[in-house]
């Protein structure tokens, strides 16, 4: 049965693959987005206040993370679209893995999101940022980024099936963007209100953000941070994921 599901969960990726051949402008905008907000950030408003050192060293990082929290409207749209049009319900007639839906939408999407850390790295390395912390660091970095994708993922995907309609999706979008700015993606917390700064240290995406900086070798390690953004994506897959599972296994009931 294992065997079958991966077989299911593969022909569904390869669907949602063969989208981006019909629709090249919706992924290369994807990638486009956040190189735009990284030149945007580090030459036209730049300087973070608080920030010691290098700035873009600073940057880089928190743009991985924020790059790993936006751009989930793609998936919620397909979703909802599925939905609408009676995809999901002709997949679910089928003698398929139930979930293999999901399962391929959420891996084309970490496809994509593997090719926008690796855009994302080399306008850093053009732009003179530097990775010092070693390969086994800058995977670990690049790990912790991906996992903090698929926890937004998750949530991106049960939200989407609540809204129920493509049009919807912009209002559900709208709540990413707090999450992504009110982080220690652009300024140290230290340098905000005291109220604002405990409220971007609580933030997931800051401390994936804090233990990329870490790892990437711009400060000493942090475990604490590190923890955090292990410990933050897991908590939210262990809220999000099974709601998502339960949601679509009740669409036809």
């Amino acid at each position: 049965m294992t065997a079958y599901a991966l077989t299911d969960c593969w022909t569904m990726t390869r669907r949602e693959l063969a989208h981006w051949a019909r629709q090249p402008v919706r992924v290369v905008v994807g990638l486009v987005f956040p190189v735009m907000m990284l030149l945007m950030f580090g030459y036209l408003i730049g300087g973070g206040r608080g920030v010691e050192g290098d700035y873009v060293s600073f940057l880089v990082p928190g743009m991985l993370a924020l790059t790993m929290a936006f751009g989930l409207e793609g998936t919620m749209v397909a979703v909802t679209q599925d939905l609408n049009k009676g995809v999901i319900d002709r997949f679910r007639s089928m003698p398929m893995a139930n979930g293999a839906v999901l399962v391929g939408r959420s891996t084309a999407d970490m496809m994509q999101s593997v090719l926008s850390l690796a855009v994302m790295i080399a306008v850093g390395y053009a732009l003179g940022w530097r990775a010092h912390g070693g390969a086994g660091a800058f995977l670990g970095a690049v790990g912790l980024l991906l996992l903090l994708r698929f926890a937004m993922l998750w949530i991106g995907i049960h939200l989407a099936m609540v809204a129920g309609k493509p049009e919807m999706v912009q209002a559900v979008q709208i709540l990413v963007w707090p999450v992504g700015f009110l982080s220690n993606a652009f300024a140290v917390p230290g340098s905000m209100p005291s109220w604002l700064g405990t409220v971007v240290e609580w933030n997931p995406l800051s401390a994936t953000a804090t233990a990329a900086r870490d790892l990437f070798g711009r400060s000493g390690g942090e475990p604490g941070h590190i923890t955090a953004a292990v410990v933050w994506p897991l908590a939210l897959l262990a809220v999000f994921f099974p709601l998502a599972v339960r949601r679509f296994a009740r669409l036809n009931k």
